[in-house]
């Protein structure tokens, strides 16, 4: 574990704009790291090497690692860090604002206030229990409001091609992450900046805003297995800590806060990293960990599968092959404090036979992390990406690939009772009794189910109904909203998707053309609207009574943004939108596996 505690924190200093970094990227250093394999070999014929790069000019080769042919390798470095590389490799800077608040800073900084006082959003779910159910008092918006909603300003991320993060928002700021790593601390009411924070590479969680002796605090993950305090008022790094090294290790679900820790769970693109045949698969094994809030220092951590990889055999090119591996945490950790526990829902088994911890639904200990119970909904799930095609990576009997993306909701019944309510990628929605060990109290099926299909990222429950928005990409008939009574786990309503509206704008509709109706973003719920985001650029807002479309908003198009950079819009698939004080938040713009890129945050009022 690498921990830094109040340290110095540099400087940037770009075109006017100042920005707190994680800490001053070594473009040698990066390269070396990350690109020297295939650029420094001479012989490899596997890409140009360093000399042809060198004449090539900065810009070129930041396009290349931001949008071009080595955006993968690009993902892994924060902009700052790209830019860096760029510089090393020929000697002259790139021209540009790398974080994109040259123009929209804001003049005056307000008094900071009690940012855990009035109307806010923080985490994923909103509170710990993750429930993406937003309060009538928080909300600030009514039912009869939402037809007249119209944009008020749009911010577009720099140099990307993805809208990751979800805004967190609280006393009149509205804090977020980027594709590039940099967070940004914006005005809610207008989008100009008060503050920007540079990762050390890309964050696509949620922040989560908690109290500290002297103010309040974000906490967020990255994409490189790290964690992160910060200070709301300044964006100064209060610490930041590596909790995962494995190299396919990246932090996707919202880091939750409760009781002054923070509760921390770790993915993997291992699976995709394996469908080249060449790696050895595998070894990655998913993590719940505690931190000191104050400290980031580690008080316990757990992993989903007891046993480390070890060796299994030796693939024909003669890596060696390991395991057991996967059961990778996706989503954000839900708290039960009344249980003292803590629910994670898991991924896939990389490896056959496939661990009986993965596709399931795991109950820890908040103080020890001890695991109390589990219910494992799909057993024999082992999947790696690209087995149309032979490779000794992949398991005898692959898939379905069925896991969980979504964090599991708990939810009070109007009767005292309590259940633990999640969705998974094969379509299937699951009441559970906490109090039983997970038992299944009901099970609907809302979806066929596919790779990509099912319920992906999330979905809102309000007390009475739950709100399940299927994905079902890679099927003849994607997407659909359902209303799933709690008590009874019976349909309330159905509303299947309207016609991509994309195909309006001109975009190409179909099979896996990022033009469809599938619904992966997750949804959020307010006093009688559910709001959904849709793979078409859709933005909808759904009567929570029945189902019906009540107001739509097309993100299918270029925005003139507050902060002076070119943005467009593209599917909404994954971060879902926020409500807070009468204005409405989502992020347009997520290119993944059938899904258009974008890279705007808008946000919406009512005059």
């Amino acid at each position: 574990m690498k921990t830094r505690i109040g340290t110095l924190v540099p400087v940037l200093l770009v075109c006017g704009t100042v920005a707190a970094t994680a800490q001053e990227p070594d473009g040698a250093a990066l390269f070396a790291e990350q690109c020297s394999t295939c650029h420094t070999a001479p012989g490899a014929q596997r890409a140009p090497l360093l000399e042809t790069l060198r004449e090539r000019s900065p810009e070129a080769v930041l396009a290349a690692l931001t949008t071009g042919t080595m955006v993968l390798q690009g993902e892994e470095l924060s902009i700052v860090g790209r830019r860096a590389v760029a510089e090393y490799i020929t000697g002259r800077a790139p021209s540009g604002d790398p974080v994109g608040t040259t123009v929209g800073r804001c003049v005056s900084t307000a008094p900071d206030g009690d940012l855990l006082a009035g109307p806010r959003w923080s985490g994923w779910g909103g509170s710990s229990r993750n429930n993406r159910f937003q309060t009538a008092e928080n909300a600030g918006l009514r039912f009869n409001q939402v037809v007249n909603l119209t944009l008020k300003w749009a911010f577009g991320f720099p140099e990307t091609t993805q809208a990751w993060s979800q805004p967190a928002v609280a006393d009149g700021r509205l804090f977020i992450g980027s594709q590039n790593g940099v967070i940004y601390a914006l005005d809610a009411k207008t989008g100009c900046s008060h503050w920007t924070y540079v990762a050390l590479a890309g964050v696509r969680t949620a922040l989560s805003i908690g109290a500290k002796d002297d103010g309040y605090a974000l906490y967020f993950g990255d994409i490189g297995g790290r964690v992160y305090a910060i200070d709301a008022a300044s964006g100064q790094e209060i610490w930041s800590q590596e909790v995962e090294s494995h190299p396919a290790a990246r932090i996707t679900g919202s880091p939750t806060l409760h009781e002054g820790r923070l509760y921390v769970t770790v993915s993997s693109l291992e699976e995709v990293f394996a469908s080249d045949q060449s790696y050895g698969c595998c070894t990655f094994r998913g993590s719940v960990l505690a931190l000191d809030a104050a400290t980031g220092e580690q008080i316990w951590q757990t992993f989903t599968i007891d046993e480390e990889a070890a060796p299994r055999g030796t693939g024909p090119g003669g890596t060696t092959l390991s395991g057991p591996a996967g059961a990778a945490i996706w989503g954000a950790p839900t708290i039960d404090a009344d249980r003292g526990l803590l629910y994670v829902a898991t991924g896939n088994s990389y490896t056959q036979p496939a661990v009986a911890t993965s596709d399931a639904i795991m109950a820890l200990d908040l103080d020890s992390g001890e695991i109390r119970w589990l219910n494992q909904l799909t057993p024999g799930d082992a999947y790696i990406v690209g087995c149309q095609q032979a490779n000794a990576n992949c398991p005898e009997d692959g898939g379905p690939d069925h896991d969980f993306g979504a964090s599991p909701v708990l939810v009070t019944l109007s009767d005292g009772r309590d259940l633990l309510v999640i969705g998974q990628k094969s379509g299937m929605t699951y009441a559970l009794d906490p109090d039983r060990e997970g038992d299944i109290v009901w099970e609907y099926r809302a979806g066929a189910g596919s790779e990509l299909g099912g319920i992906e990222w999330g979905f809102a429950v309000d007390g009475d109904i739950a709100y399940f928005a299927v994905s079902d990409l890679l099927t003849p008939n994607p997407g659909g909203m359902h209303a799933v009574r709690l008590r009874t786990g019976e349909r309330v309503w159905y509303e299947e998707s309207p016609p991509p509206i994309c195909a309006e704008s001109g975009i190409r509709s179909g099979f896996f053309s990022g033009c469809d109706a599938a619904l992966l973003a997750a949804v959020t719920a307010i006093p009688g609207v559910v709001f959904s985001g849709s793979n078409d650029g859709g933005f909808r807002a759904h009567s929570a009574e029945t189902g019906d479309v009540v107001w739509v908003y097309d993100t299918n198009r270029d925005f003139e943004t507050v902060n002076g950079v070119p943005a467009t819009g593209g599917s909404i698939s994954s971060a879902g939108p926020v409500i807070v004080d009468g204005m409405v938040y989502v992020n347009s713009g997520y290119a993944f596996l059938g899904s258009r890129g974008g890279n705007v945050l808008l946000a919406f009022g009512v005059d």
